[in-house]
């Protein structure tokens, strides 16, 4: 049984890469970071899944990097969220600069500490267009960093990276994980805007998967 990391923000997509790092059979820690998002929601939700499913969890506080870190609309009270699909160009404004590279660092880093093999992360082919800490390349090398940047190697694992949204729903419900424990919207309201970029793309899963997304929306 190899002991791994899992990013986990409480999102359907790191909710999936949870459940499938423990369907292979590993022993999961699951690592989160508040680093000043509005939809800080999902942290509770991550606890709560994590709490259920007795399984490590570590919540780290990051949000000083917001005193060099800024202009992004997830991270800023002043901003509105845009609405719309990720394809609209208004949608760049959810970048958050470097953001990946920092929690993949720190992950590696808690990694390394705790005798784990892997950091499992969740970027998929949805996000290669807008985020670009979430392409292949970005991986690929990423993972030639870890692999050297300490006496103990740590292989950066993505298992979804070639795969679209819908297909990791359909992965997902076909290990008849419970989507109603995750939290996707970038509003950290009571309900799910469906407005924004983050719930136009679920919703689109759920519609391609001919299947209902058990969360409530404001419309």
């Amino acid at each position: 049984m190899a002991k791994v990391v899992v990013i986990y923000s409480g999102g359907m997509d790191s909710f999936t890469v949870l459940h499938r790092a423990l369907r292979d059979g590993h022993e999961v820690y699951a690592l989160s970071f508040n680093y000043g998002q509005r939809h800080v929601k999902e942290l509770e939700v991550a606890r709560k899944v994590t709490n259920a499913l007795n399984v490590p969890h570590k919540v780290v506080d990051i949000t000083a990097i917001n005193e060099l870190i800024a202009n992004s609309s997830l991270t800023s009270n002043t901003t509105d969220i845009p609405e719309g699909h990720y394809e609209e160009a208004s949608m760049q404004s959810t970048v958050v600069p470097n953001r990946n590279m920092i929690l993949l660092s720190l992950a590696i880093g808690y990694a390394v500490s705790i005798g784990a093999e892997a950091v499992y992360y969740g970027a998929h082919s949805g996000d290669h267009a807008i985020y670009p800490d979430c392409r292949p390349e970005f991986v690929q090398r990423m993972n030639e960093v870890s692999k050297i940047a300490n006496y103990e190697p740590v292989e950066i694992a993505v298992p979804y990276l070639a795969n679209d949204k819908a297909e990791i729903l359909r992965d997902g419900l076909a290990m008849g994980l419970d989507y109603s424990n995750t939290w996707t919207c970038y509003n950290g309201r009571e309900k799910a805007c469906g407005k924004c970029g983050a719930c136009v793309e679920r919703l689109e899963a759920f519609a391609a998967n001919n299947a209902t997304d058990p969360l409530s929306y404001e419309s």
